[in-house]
């Protein structure tokens, strides 16, 4: 069983209302089965790989949102470093049964993260494939002071994009069309794509205190949505930053920053959004079609948050389910081709 790379994306699952439903919409979706665990929560597979978890909330002033789980040897370590860089320990490290030890935090700007230490359960045994994951993108108003707290305590390494979308780092990578070894998160930096366990929990389905990863749940219907790995092309509607590092791909430590070790970024919320809006984690995940699976998401009585549009690494879009959780869909750009 292959262990992730200390700090990358190794876990995502969703809060929901009804479970039930959920795994209907998910199910039709993106073709996942799913298996039930010991408590209020569903391994989703694709291809007979676990991809994620769908946990029934258990307090209904939650909200419902999909969660982001950063991969560490050593929780207690890893928490401590959150509270020296100015973070918010939500949840201590607790045991989730056999699979792992759990603790969710946030950071400076409010965004909720989780942390996941491996037991018999890795995480994902499945991404950067069709149907699973592939990105995850911090949305913050706090961008100095965000960008110093993940720097400190996992290790990441930024390559700043300005407006254009073009490179803004000292790395050397352009802001020209991407090949398939230059999607975000698609090399083998991001952490093996084969990893996973048979623990009989996932992160965050037990002892999750009061909060739950993504807490900060975006108001959907005025939002917009940056795109891995480059900035909004039109700030008017996007809300980007008109110039400056309004977006910052993440490289773990010991890896040269770009976008062919990027496993996550980070992107600005800027004054064009409501002051309510809070800062939040944003999960994406690969398909095929992103035109398609968006107008399929709608038929299943979802929302289009943010209508598919082209950036330099494929086709996005931002939606919402049936139930209120919003996630991201990116259809990468296949031999450095744009898709239309």
């Amino acid at each position: 069983m292959a262990a992730f790379a200390r700090s990358a994306p190794c876990w995502v699952d969703v809060q929901l209302p009804d479970l039930e439903a959920g795994k209907r919409f998910y199910g039709e979706l993106f073709g996942w089965t799913f298996r039930p665990g010991e408590g209020p929560y569903a391994d989703a597979y694709s291809g007979g790989r676990l991809v994620a978890a769908l946990v029934a909330k258990q307090d209904g002033r939650m909200p419902t949102a999909w969660g982001i789980y950063f991969a560490t040897d050593d929780a207690a370590a890893s928490v401590a470093r959150i509270r020296e860089a100015g973070g918010t320990v939500i949840t201590d490290p607790v045991w989730a049964g056999r699979a792992g030890v759990v603790a969710q935090a946030a950071d400076p700007g409010g965004a909720v993260f989780g942390l996941w230490q491996a037991g018999e359960r890795e995480g994902f045994e499945k991404q950067n494939e069709p149907v699973s994951f592939c990105w995850t993108e911090v949305h913050t108003r706090q961008r100095d002071r965000v960008d110093a707290f993940y720097e400190e305590v996992f290790g990441f390494q930024g390559t700043d994009l300005g407006a254009s979308g073009a490179d803004a780092s000292d790395s050397g990578d352009s802001g020209s069309d991407a090949s398939d070894s230059d999607v975000p998160g698609t090399s083998d930096a991001s952490g093996p794509s084969g990893a996973g366990g048979s623990g009989s929990a996932e992160p965050g389905a037990t002892g999750n205190g009061t909060a739950e990863p993504g807490s900060a749940e975006p108001d959907t219907t005025e939002r917009g949505s940056a795109e891995p790995g480059s900035a909004e092309p039109d700030a008017t509607e996007h809300g980007s930053a008109a110039s400056g590092p309004d977006f910052r791909m993440w490289s773990p430590a010991g890896t040269e920053p770009g976008p062919a070790t990027a496993i996550g970024g980070r992107s600005v919320i800027t004054d064009a959004f409501p002051a309510e809006l809070p800062s939040y984690f944003l999960v994406c995940f690969a398909v095929e079609d992103c035109n398609s699976t968006a107008g399929h998401a709608v038929r299943l009585g979802g929302r289009i948050t943010e209508p598919p549009f082209d950036i330099p690494y494929g086709r996005m879009a931002v939606l919402q389910d049936d139930q209120g959780a919003v996630f991201a869909v990116l259809q990468p750009v296949v031999s450095g081709k744009r898709t239309e």
